[in-house]
């Protein structure tokens, strides 16, 4: 892959990113409308319109590349390039005004998260990384921070909620050996993962949207991104995700996690 293209991309995905931030920052002191999706999630004109925006440039200049929404479904996920895309990530959050919401911006190479970008209007925060490559939060090289010790560990997680009776007691099993849990954090949360402020997070009831770009950059940044058994993030993947900012550490919750 050449770094002419890679710079591209980049700068296609900020450009992306600054469509969805002039959408969200026009909407963030309404009061939504808020509609009910099969699943009991919320959804607002502010997620439609931004994704709709959002695939509209892509048709224009990428027409090659597919494109998973989620507000507006798919197409030509077999592409080699695929956008993966939550217009508000947090609706609910944005709903009750608290501001911890943002636009989620991955593109999957090979059917695998490799560049993503978090936007965060409310904080004037943007991350954007490239897995296995580099992360900087507003032009500036982030890392993730080492923490081997899970005793040490400041974890995150979006709602505990999201997970079913057993996958609720293997968090609670790991939530009682980390240090602090943080609740509520959405997209904000893995943004300071990869800037080195956290060391776990684990979520459930998740889609490739919630997490492709978040995976990017937290991989960009020095850490790892998995399900719950260690296996791939990919475009046909739903459920349980464990994040680390140190291998060793995501090693050792994932013993935890698997009852170990």
């Amino acid at each position: 892959m050449s770094s002419e293209f890679t710079t591209e991309m980049i700068r296609f995905a900020e450009r992306l990113a600054d469509e969805a931030r002039v959408i969200l920052s026009a909407a963030m002191n309404e009061t939504p409308n808020v509609e009910l999706k099969s699943d009991k999630s919320y959804v607002t004109e502010t997620d439609k319109a931004i994704e709709a925006r959002l695939r509209e440039i892509i048709d224009e200049d990428y027409p090659q590349h597919g494109i998973l929404g989620e507000e507006h479904g798919s197409r030509d996920l077999d592409a080699d390039y695929v956008w993966v895309l939550d217009p508000i990530d947090g609706t609910a959050p944005f709903v009750a005004g608290i501001p911890v919401y943002g636009t989620l911006i991955g593109l999957a190479r090979g059917g695998r998260p490799w560049l993503g970008v978090i936007d965060h209007p409310a904080s004037d925060d943007r991350w954007v990384g490239v897995s296995g490559g580099m992360a900087v939060l507003n032009g500036a090289r982030v890392r993730t921070r080492p923490c081997a010790d899970i005793a040490a560990a400041l974890m995150t997680n979006s709602n505990p909620d999201f997970f079913n009776g057993d996958d609720r007691a293997r968090f609670d099993a790991l939530r009682a050996q980390v240090t602090y849990t943080q609740y509520g954090g959405s997209c904000y949360a893995y943004g300071v993962m990869a800037s080195g402020r956290t060391d776990l997070a684990a979520d459930g009831g998740l889609d490739p949207f919630d997490i492709f770009a978040p995976a990017a950059v937290i991989e960009g940044a020095g850490g790892v991104v998995t399900d719950w058994s260690g296996g791939a993030i990919d475009l046909n993947w739903r459920g349980l995700v464990l994040a680390a900012g140190d291998k060793a550490l995501h090693d050792k919750a994932l013993g935890v996690l698997a009852g170990g």
